[in-house]
């Protein structure tokens, strides 16, 4: 049975996402001034600690013995203890100063949020079903997605350095889905009139945004891998807002247990992906792009988790094959869907 169109609710739906992605730009600024604002003063605490304590200071390079060990601590306004390698605690907890930039940021990013769902909310109710029947629908409930398991995470880890990485990216995937994917509202093609729509296609929203996180987390280990050699070597810090994210090891560790959770989803992902070809087309594979390119990610991934746990590619061989991985999902949703034609066109362009 297929519902009326709703286009007014459409035009809320529009409306909605509009105004989400203007409220993370802001919050994306604020959590760029908390990076900023924060390394300006862990600086100057540094420098006054030192010249206390009478020990000279390189640039950026202060550790717990320079600052007079746990006294030092306690100075410090970051997300937790620092390292000697002038890095935030590796427990990602939260530490009792407030970032004053980094709270609103974050109470930006809870508004926005609020304000993507009911965009999502209005889409279905003005299509009658779950909103991700195409690639404007898959992206703008993907953004929302993202940033809705970021706010949760946060409820257990500070992981506000990641903030301006993840909203930045939201802000991304719904500008371009306004600009490069918009389609209007209306019904799914006749393929993906199936409950299965929202079992495979769910999962693989939870699954990508997931995959969205340690995309972030990778490319920040492969930056402060390259910065703590840095340092180690005598150099100048020159990202000295990296010293609010922890040292590379610890990036890496959570990585791995969130790619691991997410290859769980794309593993089902995959097996219902052909569950439902063989319920809709008679055959469970079928060597389409689509389901070649969905294995090709399940590889990349497989391998990533192989080759950490077993073959010790650990460090910056195991962040580039996290970023591989996500690479492989972006060209999966962009160039095969738009590009390759399939059984799995379901792009909603013309």
């Amino acid at each position: 049975m297929l519902f009326s169109i709703n286009e007014t609710m459409g035009q809320y739906s529009e409306l909605f996402m509009l105004l989400a992605a203007g409220t993370y730009t802001v919050a994306f600024v604020a959590f760029a001034w908390d990076l900023a604002k924060s390394s300006k003063t862990l600086r100057a605490v540094d420098l006054k600690a030192a010249a206390a304590a009478k020990v000279p200071v390189s640039a950026g390079r202060v550790g717990a013995s320079e600052v007079g060990g746990p006294a030092g601590h306690a100075e410090r306004p970051t997300s937790g203890p620092t390292f000697a390698g002038g890095t935030a605690a590796g427990d990602m907890r939260y530490a009792a100063e407030r970032r004053a930039p980094a709270r609103v940021a974050v109470a930006l990013s809870i508004l926005g949020v609020l304000i993507h769902a009911a965009g999502v909310v209005t889409r279905a109710l003005g299509a009658g079903r779950v909103p991700w029947g195409n690639m404007y629908e898959f992206l703008t409930t993907g953004a929302f997605v993202a940033v809705a398991v970021f706010l949760l995470a946060l409820i257990r880890r500070d992981l506000r350095f990641l903030g301006t990485f993840v909203i930045g990216l939201a802000v991304i995937m719904l500008v371009a889905a306004s600009v490069a994917y918009w389609t209007p509202v209306g019904h799914l093609v006749p393929a993906l009139q199936s409950y299965w729509l929202v079992i495979h296609v769910s999962i693989a929203v939870l699954s990508s945004a997931l995959f969205t996180l340690t995309f972030a987390m990778s490319a920040l280990q492969l930056v402060q891998s390259h910065r703590q050699k840095t340092l180690a070597a005598g150099g100048t810090d020159k990202l000295g807002f990296m010293r609010l994210v922890p040292d590379a090891l610890s990036l890496e560790n959570l990585s791995y247990r969130i790619n691991t959770v997410a290859f769980v989803g794309w593993t089902f992902t995959l097996m219902f992906g052909a569950i439902w070809a063989e319920k809709a087309w008679g055959r469970f594979w079928g060597w389409d792009t689509k389901e070649v390119w969905t294995f090709v990610i399940w590889v990349v991934y497989a391998g990533y988790l192989h080759a950490r746990a077993t073959r010790g590619w650990t460090g910056t061989r195991a962040a580039w094959l996290s970023i591989v991985g996500y690479l492989c999902v972006i060209f999966n949703f962009t160039i095969v869907n738009q590009f390759f034609n399939g059984l799995h066109s379901y792009s909603g362009l013309s």
